[in-house]
């Protein structure tokens, strides 16, 4: 499987899921320095604004995002 194979699948979880597998993704990589993790967290940041950019992705207002969040742990 690619991974642009793999990534559209992932992309068919749920939020949740894809929350879960990215915790587990992220903490897999604890063996690196912290300059590379920096590096890594800038590529998704740009990776992030650029699909904001090209209407792949919406926008939510923090405080939206907050209260769902809130409402999911109750």
């Amino acid at each position: 499987m690619s991974f642009e194979e793999l990534k559209a699948e992932i992309l068919k979880l749920s939020p949740e899921a894809r929350a879960t597998l990215a915790r587990e993704l992220l903490a897999s990589l604890d063996f690196m320095d912290e300059d590379e993790t920096e590096k890594l967290w800038l590529e998704e940041a740009e990776r992030r604004d650029k699909d904001l950019d090209g209407g792949l992705a919406k926008s939510r207002p923090a405080g939206d995002v907050l209260k769902d969040a809130r409402a999911l742990r109750k």
